[in-house]
């Protein structure tokens, strides 16, 4: 093939590659995840990338439909690609709820696509690590989702954040007082940009967009503007909706909220009510959470969900309420490089066996798998070299030890363990090789 005809090796604006040094981190929140969420009961499911169009259009409001990435298959069918976790985990509840059963809880981590405008932290192509529980309106679910995402946060290392809760009932509660109940999704888009265009342009679109007097609109900025500890804010709230049924319910919640979660150890200032938080999509109810990175703030939420009571209902007769809350792994991966938090290393094995006494190949592979066989990840370097090239290639994948091996210590049964972090060496008997390694790296 001549250069003109090479094809340039490009990927697609709003996507991207991950070499190993990412992908090897991003794997660890993957795994750390998983862990969590089944340390709660949460089993893992998985469904299609493509579903029929029909069954994403309208879930998300206006703006993610705008987004799917749509087109026909080969069968001359309407498809899409899903742009959540939550829409096909509706259809998928509804479809095998005879096998699955309520309270069905459940984890999945996978691949969406959204024909958003990339920017820092967001692309078209993205994991999100969701966590749900299906066939309960009880309060307890909205409280454990609450926790999930506390104790997820904490094991991946994250200890700066701010989990900010609200309730969808608080807002409605607020409309049906003021005469706006039929522009819930006109007003929650309006509040869903609050941070990002500030209040006065808030205020035109409410009344522009929700169909909203000066009056009714001052009411619902207002509302979102309350600030205070969670107790004030609660206090300030009850005033507000007095009288209201639906707002008083989600006021209730949300205290029981913040009592529960503290009692079990969540500081309160990990825990604050937000009534600005509006969670742009149409589907949510109830409780809705964003977390946000104290050092970071700007990157956008990194974990949030909320309550969706209704969602299910276009599929099934039977009532089907759900909680769940979802991790932006790709965003929290992009925010932890920024802030310096993500080791470099391009391997997931910590041990590097050099090559370079040719003699005896067989040898090593016993080495190698003598300290597999202890839980160990190894790496033999495929090729007989000099033993200084060989270890320039072990401190560029960022391996932490190397047990060297050469002709003379294969005589003697022994081998050199190094401590590649810190460039020291010892000299111990090959039976003792796991022992010191273990030691090496526990420490």
């Amino acid at each position: 093939m001549n250069a003109s005809s090479l094809i340039e090796p490009r990927t697609l604006r709003g996507f991207r590659d991950y070499l190993p040094e990412t992908m090897i981190p991003r794997e660890r929140l993957m795994e750390t995840a998983r862990r969590v969420y089944r340390s709660y009961g949460f089993a893992p499911i998985d469904t299609p990338a493509l579903e029929y169009t029909e069954i994403l259009l309208g879930k998300g409001g206006q703006e993610t439909d705008k987004q799917l990435f749509r087109f026909q298959d080969a069968g001359q069918r309407d498809v899409a690609m899903r742009f959540d976790l939550t829409v096909p985990l509706a259809r998928f509840v509804a479809q095998h709820l005879p096998l699955l059963g309520t309270p069905f809880k459940r984890y999945h981590i996978a691949p969406v696509w959204r024909g958003e405008n990339p920017q820092k932290g967001r692309f078209r192509e993205f994991y999100q690590c969701d966590f749900d529980t299906i066939g309960t309106l009880s309060n307890s679910a909205d409280i454990e989702t609450s926790l999930v995402m506390h104790e997820l946060l904490l094991a991946l290392g994250v200890t700066s954040f701010s989990m900010r809760i609200n309730n969808r009932m608080v807002l409605n509660g607020l409309l049906e007082k003021t005469g706006l109940a039929g522009q819930t999704g006109p007003v929650l888009r309006a509040l869903d940009k609050l941070a990002k265009i500030g209040p006065e342009a808030v205020l035109a679109e409410l009344t522009t967009e929700a169909g909203a007097d000066k009056e009714q609109a001052q009411a619902v900025l207002s509302l979102a503007s309350l600030k205070g500890t969670n107790d004030e804010i609660l206090s300030k709230l009850d005033g507000l909706l007095a009288g209201n049924e639906r707002g008083q319910e989600g006021v209730g919640r949300l205290r029981e909220l913040c009592r529960a979660t503290a009692a079990v150890g969540v500081a309160p200032e990990r825990l604050r009510i937000d009534v600005s938080i509006a969670r742009g999509l149409d589907y949510y109810t109830g409780t809705v959470y964003e977390t946000f990175l104290d050092a970071l703030p700007k990157i956008g939420s990194i974990c949030s969900g909320g309550r969706y009571d209704n969602l299910a209902g276009l599929y099934t007769k039977e009532q089907l309420p759900g909680v769940g809350a979802s991790l932006g792994l790709d965003r929290l991966l992009a925010a932890l490089e920024e802030l310096g938090l993500v080791e470099k290393v391009s391997t997931p094995a910590a041990v590097f066996i050099p090559f370079f006494a040719a003699d005896h190949l067989t040898d090593y592979l016993q080495l190698a798998a003598k300290l597999r066989a202890a839980g160990l990840g190894v790496e033999f370097y495929p090729e007989a070299k000099k033993l200084g090239a060989q270890l320039k290639y072990a401190d560029r994948r960022g391996f932490r030890v190397a047990v060297i091996v050469g002709q003379d210590e294969f005589t003697a049964g022994t081998c050199q363990v190094k401590d590649l972090t810190k460039q020291q060496g010892q000299t111990v008997p090959l039976g003792d090789v796991v022992s010191t390694v273990k030691l090496l790296l526990g420490a």
